[in-house]
C-alpha cells in the first residue's frame, strides 16, 4: 500500500469551517422519518482530531484494508500520541517502507491486511518496524 502526504497540518493552521450536524442518526437499515432540527454546527477537526499537534492526515492507496472500510483514496486520520495496542490499525514503516495495516502483537508481531488476498507481514529479527501512529478514522470518498 502506498501512502502519500496530503499536506501539512498544525494546530495553528486548522480552518474553522462548520458544517450542519443533524441531531438524529441515519439508520442504515429501514428508513424512518427524519427530525427537522439540527444540533449545533459540527467542526470536523474537533470531531475527528483529539490531539491536533500529534495528528496528521494521509491518503491510502490499494485494497489491502478494504475489509476495515479503508478504500483506495481514503483519507486516514493518524494520531502519533496514542500508544499502539494489539489489533489497532496503524501507519507503520518496515525497513523504511510505509504502509497501513492492523497491528498484531501476539502470539507473534505482525502487520495484518484486511483483505484475504494478502498474507500477514511477520516482523522477523533484523527487520526495523516503526509504528508511526494509530489510525483513528478513515474518510472514504464515494463521488
Amino acid at each position: 500500500m502506498k501512502l502519500s502526504y496530503i499536506g501539512n497540518i498544525s494546530a495553528d493552521s486548522l480552518p474553522q469551517n462548520y458544517t450542519p450536524f443533524f441531531a438524529e442518526s441515519v439508520p442504515v437499515g429501514f428508513p424512518s422519518p427524519a427530525n427537522d432540527y439540527l444540533e449545533t454546527p459540527i467542526d470536523l477537526n474537533q470531531y475527528l482530531i483529539k490531539n491536533q499537534v500529534a495528528t496528521f492526515l494521509v491518503k491510502a492507496s490499494g485494497d489491502s484494508m478494504i475489509n476495515a472500510n479503508i478504500g483506495s483514496g481514503a483519507v486516514l486520520i493518524v494520531d502519533r500520541s496514542i500508544k499502539p495496542n494489539h489489533n489497532d490499525i496503524v501507519v507503520a514503516s518496515i525497513d523504511g517502507e510505509f504502509l497501513c495495516k492492523r497491528l498484531q502483537l501476539k502470539p507473534r508481531i505482525a502487520l495484518i491486511a484486511e483483505n484475504t488476498k494478502y498474507q500477514p507481514i511477520f516482523i522477523e529479527q533484523g527487520h526495523e518496524l516503526e509504528v508511526i501512529g494509530v489510525v483513528t478514522a478513515a474518510i472514504n470518498i464515494y463521488k
